[in-house]
């Protein structure tokens, strides 16, 4: 497990790249998980996001929200190193 604990819901919009890849190559201290379910009914289906520690970042469009989730990792790791 990692310091850094990023989930997505399987049916959201970002589950359509490869996320995991993405950032445990580049940051090692995230974990990512898919979920079945995050339980935010239709924000799923309306925006690509992610809960990164449990808050929810989002964006318009993939690249947008992968954007704003790399620098909420990178938020959460400063409280560490």
């Amino acid at each position: 497990m990692g310091l850094v604990v990023v989930e997505i819901c399987d049916g959201n919009l970002i589950a359509q790249v490869n996320l995991e890849e993405i950032l445990e190559e580049e940051y090692p201290e995230v974990a990512v998980i898919e979920n079945s379910c995050l339980s935010f009914c239709g924000l799923c289906a309306v925006r690509p996001y992610a809960l990164v520690n449990g808050k929810r970042i989002f964006g318009k469009d993939t690249e947008d929200a992968i954007t704003k989730i790399k620098k909420a990792i990178e938020d959460e790791l400063a409280v560490f190193f």
